[in-house]
């Protein structure tokens, strides 16, 4: 394929020198005449381990050249991968000048162009940046209709400094955005020997992507090193307690605990969060990370009641409220708290859950329903149904098999807020809410 790679920095670089390895025919493109002219000798402008002897061996083959002028490049190719860089701006937003600036040129380029041009965003932009601007720049400097006239795709990059390369041929994954599937699909070409799962998506899941991951690596090195600070100062290796944290990749390194739903709660989490945070008093310690935790829980618990009362209704309906489904246990449930602060906002409650009901007849929970939370026991109705009867706003608040059905059940006037993902549906205004999604 004829590519075009805009931005000879650290990712255009690689990009255009593993491409060009490849078997493409790559022109890499940039404003900085030495970036240009170090490609066109053979010389890496970057420092990369092993880039360098990957782009004198395209440049010899004459697969990769370079130029500061993009509308030959555009005209020359067939797909052209944006690799330019968006730093923050004081205020923590990115600086996009160098995107429209790249797109003003494509734009000009594209509009005497008469054979489609695929347009490919490489840099790392915040989700609605291609709507918001890289398409309408495209659109409005070439004349021409995004998804018609020309492809555009979003396509993050996973390329970590130092082992560029290797991730470059070996990714975890591949992401491609697409507006339609066959600019979707040529883009996928380059990728198809590649072992790496493939992943077609809409342009802002792309988008959001690389800042996910992103942003778990960084929670995970600052976990990682308070978790390390904390050991230190009572004397344990923590290289040892992290090897054997890591060895369970069943809940720990999975993808246990990490679909977005309701708070969570129960006899472990809470308790051994505040446990370790005073340990870190004791020590004089501070781990924002760790105790910015249980603050962060209680602001999910409010964002689920605000859910709920901008339904307008006082007759609510709480389907599940032990913390989680198939058991009993209603230890600091986040429901708990959100039908406690209903109550007290003069809410109108029926609640199901056929856990509780067997545990207020039997067993540890008992105790804790009669004379705990007796306001809240006498609420309980005996079914889905009586629920239903009742409720405008009908909340389910765990993932009980019972309650997947709810959705087709409700009347006209009656709404879902839902908690735990019940549907794959979406959120639809008066109809249906969830609280991630």
């Amino acid at each position: 394929m004829r590519i075009s790679v805009f931005g000879l920095g650290y990712v255009g670089t690689v990009s255009a020198g593993c491409l060009a390895q490849d078997g493409h025919e790559i022109i890499g493109v940039d404003p900085v005449k030495t970036k240009a002219d170090l490609i066109n000798e053979g010389r890496t402008p970057i420092v990369e381990a092993e880039i360098g002897e990957i782009i004198l061996a395209a440049r010899q083959a004459g697969r990769l050249r370079a130029t500061s002028d993009p509308i030959k490049a555009i005209r020359e190719t067939e797909l052209s991968f944006i690799c330019v860089g968006t730093p923050s701006q004081p205020n923590g937003n990115l600086d996009l000048r160098y995107i429209r600036r790249i797109c003003e040129q494509i734009g000009e380029a594209l509009k005497t162009k008469t054979t489609r041009h695929v347009v490919v965003i490489r840099s790392t932009i915040l989700p609605g940046t291609m709507r918001k601007i890289v398409i309408p720049t495209l659109e409005d400097f070439s004349h021409k209709k995004a998804g018609i006239d020309f492809g555009i795709c979003n396509n993050p990059e996973f390329l970590r400094e130092g082992t560029a390369v290797r991730d470059f041929r070996r990714p975890p994954k591949t992401v491609i955005g697409e507006m339609e599937s066959s600019s979707g699909d040529k883009l996928a070409e380059i990728y198809a020997k590649l072992d790496a799962p493939l992943i077609r998506t809409d342009l802002e899941t792309a988008e959001m992507v690389k800042y996910v991951d992103n942003c778990w690596h960084a929670v995970k090195i600052g976990f990682a090193n308070e978790i390390g600070a904390l050991c230190k100062s009572i004397g344990i290796d923590a290289h040892q307690v992290m090897a054997i944290f890591c060895r369970d990749e069943k809940l720990n390194i999975s993808r246990a605990y990490l679909q977005p739903g309701f708070a969570f709660g129960g006899s472990c989490l809470p308790n051994d969060l505040r446990a370790l945070s005073y340990q870190a008093k004791l020590q004089d310690m501070e781990l924002p990370i760790i105790t910015s935790v249980l603050p962060s829980n209680e602001r999910h618990i409010s964002r689920g009641l605000q859910l709920i009362t901008e339904k307008g209704s006082k007759q609510v309906g709480i389907l599940g409220f032990s913390f989680k489904a198939g058991t009993d246990d209603l230890r600091e449930s986040p429901m708990i708290e959100v039908i406690e602060r209903l109550i007290g906002k003069g809410y109108d409650l029926r609640i199901y859950d056929k856990n509780v009901s067997l545990a207020s007849l039997v067993g540890a929970n008992r105790d804790f329903i009669l004379n705990h939370i007796p306001h809240i026991s006498r609420l309980m109705v005996d079914s889905v149904e009586a629920v239903l009867s009742h409720a405008h706003t009908v909340v389910v608040g765990n993932d009980d098999p019972a309650f997947r059905g709810v959705l087709e059940k409700l009347q006209d006037g009656q709404v879902l807020v839902d908690f735990v993902r019940i549907t794959d549906g979406k959120s639809e205004e008066g109809k249906y809410d969830g609280i991630c999604w």
